[in-house]
């Protein structure tokens, strides 16, 4: 059976079963109550949304406990976050739709975080400690007109934990597991996770205080490696807030992420006792005044950023960024909504590495030179009618300090038609991109070009959903993405490489299929297909195909299984070839993986007891090629809330 058959007749089999999609790709079915926020920075029901949107509640997190963030997200459809099924420290790629980290914007409570000292300016979720997280909105596509610079293929918007209504609670958190590869089996416990926080309200004050910490050794970053690199990282939040008044409240948070990763030389697959260091702290204010139609909101957020690789070549690199987002949300009746906002950012970043023939660290980039502003006026409306037709449409002109203006514009109509078994929605858009260049890029000594211009996309998506009596729900979404000015590593011959904008332009397409159907009140199946097919320069670690599907029951009030399935198509990589000083092409095979979770809940709720084994069957696979990849492993944990 080819490629081809098999998706088709995946696509019919799943549509006979009556496969829906509501709240998540992963889980149950969503409620029409539900409300979105990131398609448009209002809180709308979702079935007024033009967008087909993947929500990861508190209740879907609590059965994912004992994975990372990454590892969480990448059971969406339409995402492939390669990384996160090798060693803990390995460094994670987010190919979405076919694109690549530069493409894909984060948010932690709304605000955008990047990393000015990274290649790509994208920022590592590695950082991120999954207890300290209440849910994950994604939203595919592009989203520069409401985000700016790098949301082009998706926006990750993750909100963390508030504080409760109780004048003080605490929640404390452990997981220990194995972590080895297909060949070894002796289940040693190598894997330590844990968090504890402490939260509450105090009449109008409320605060929340967490600390995490991940250790995980005994796999080795490279699959010939013959020794363990461990993985130590650390997490603190603070958040505090004041509720003035009805109308004005303000939040404020201070957060440090650390992580220390050892890993092997990849180049030459030989073990080493290199080290990488990221430090990451954090300062954030959110206020929100609101008044009779509407409300002004502002998100502000200072990010300092120091990373450091100690091995054959050291390096060092410090980065610091501010972003600040202004918007007014006005209401001007139960049909029209408007956000009118400014949004600014200023990037600076230094680095030190060994110039040729010297021996110690010397300064490449210098913070004086490398650093640009950003400030970027925006529009977005939203019309919601009362025949089924809903509009959301604006535009944002960004104004950058080292190439002048760019225009980028979006157009998202949906209409949806109540019949008797349930709904049907149909929904379109337009939309246009753009991606500053990184300050590496355009500063790098030997390969920064200070010429270069944003890439540029835009992307055009319809599709269709079914809902039948909120029992089941089918979605189906094309999309197509056309890129200009793609910044490429170009060879300028003689072994002379630079940073250039590519005459070329590409092409990325495909489908998405999300379904969930409730089997009994108590079993809930859930489902989700992406079809990629991107051009052969950039097809790099994509599959072609790629299901996840999830069946959740609930065995008694107290007591939930689950059973995952994960399917990866065969994809390529590259492999440099020491005789012919250029990358050759391999193709890594497909697989199939099972996953299998249990919790239990006893004294009255409070404690959360639960197992996880991932990779049931031990499959045999390569995520990266020359890199060590997760065998069968087993973890237990427990969640006590006080």
């Amino acid at each position: 059976m080819n490629k081809k058959t098999w998706f088709f007749g995946v696509l019919c089999v799943t549509s006979l079963f009556g496969y829906a999609q509501q709240k998540t790709d992963s889980t149950q079915v969503e409620q029409l109550d539900e409300v979105v926020i990131t398609d448009s920075k209002f809180n709308l029901k979702r079935e007024n949304s033009g967008k087909v949107i993947t929500t990861i509640s508190q209740e879907e997190l609590l059965q994912l406990q004992g994975k990372s963030i990454a590892e969480i997200i990448n059971n969406t459809v339409g995402i492939e976050i390669n990384g996160v099924k090798s060693n803990a420290g390995q460094n994670l790629n987010y190919y979405v739709r076919g694109g690549r980290n530069r493409q894909v914007l984060i948010l932690i409570d709304g605000i955008a975080l990047t990393d000015p000292s990274q290649i790509a300016n994208d920022y590592d979720l590695r950082l991120l400690h999954a207890d300290q997280v209440e849910s994950i909105e994604i939203l595919k596509g592009a989203s520069s007109t409401l985000y700016g610079s790098g949301a082009a293929t998706a926006v990750i918007n993750i909100t963390l934990k508030k504080a409760s209504k109780e004048a003080i609670s605490a929640n404390l958190r452990s997981v220990i597991g194995t972590n080895q590869s297909q060949n070894d089996n002796n289940y040693s416990v190598a894997d330590f996770r844990n968090s504890v926080s402490v939260n509450g309200t105090l009449n109008d004050f409320n605060y929340l205080a967490s600390f995490g910490n991940q250790y995980t050794d005994g796999l080795s970053a490279i699959s010939s490696g013959q020794e363990s690199d461990p993985y130590n990282a650390i997490n603190g939040n603070l958040k505090m807030g004041y509720q003035f008044s009805e109308a004005f409240k303000i939040n404020t948070y201070a957060s440090f992420d650390k992580f220390k990763a050892d890993f092997d030389d990849g180049f030459s697959g030989i073990d080493t006792d290199d080290i990488s260091t990221t430090n990451q702290y954090r300062l954030g204010v959110n206020s929100e005044y609101k008044y009779k139609n509407g409300s002004l909101t502002l998100n502000a957020a200072y990010n300092d950023v120091e990373r450091s690789i100690e091995s054959s070549f050291p390096a060092e690199f410090y980065s610091n960024s501010f972003i600040g987002d202004l918007f007014n949300r006005y209401n001007f009746n139960n049909k029209f909504y408007a956000v009118l906002g400014v949004n600014a950012q200023q990037n600076e970043m230094e680095s030190f590495t060994i110039p040729f023939g010297s021996s110690n660290l010397e300064q490449s980039i210098n913070p004086q030179e490398a650093t640009f502003t950003i400030v970027d006026p925006y529009l977005n409306m939203v019309y919601v009618s009362d025949f089924g037709l809903n509009i959301n449409a604006g535009a944002r002109l960004n104004n950058h300090s080292e190439y002048g203006s760019h225009l980028v514009y979006s157009f998202n109509p949906s209409y949806r038609e109540d019949f008797n078994f349930g709904y049907l929605k149909a929904l379109a858009s337009y939309s246009t991109a753009y991606i500053t260049p990184s300050l590496y890029q355009l500063f790098e000594p030997t390969y920064g070009n200070a010429e270069l211009e944003p890439e540029e996309s835009a992307t055009i998506e319809g599709g269709l959903e079914f809902q039948f009596k909120e029992k089941a729900t089918v979605s189906v979404v094309y999309f197509n993405r056309r890129e200009t000015n793609f910044i490429d590593f170009v060879d300028l011959g003689s072994f002379a490489f630079q940073y250039n904008n590519v005459a070329d332009e590409f092409t990325a397409s495909g489908l998405e299929f999300i379904a969930t159907y409730k089997v009994l009140p108590n079993l809930n199946l859930n489902a989700n297909l992406t079809y990629t097919k991107v051009e052969e320069d950039l097809n790099l670690r994509i599959p072609e195909f790629k299901v996840n599907a999830k069946l959740d029951y609930q065995l008694f009030s107290t007591t939930v299984l689950s059973l995952s399935y994960q399917y990866n198509d065969d994809r390529n990589d590259m492999v440099f070839n020491n005789t012919t000083f250029m990358n050759d092409t391999v193709v890594l095979e497909s697989y199939n993986l099972f996953d299998f979770y249990l919790s239990h809940t006893i004294l009255n709720n409070k404690l959360k007891l639960f197992t996880n084994i991932t990779n049931i069957f031990n499959e045999d696979y390569q995520e990266l090629y020359g890199y060590s990849t997760k065998g069968r492993n087993v973890n237990i944990g427990f969640n006590l809330s006080l």
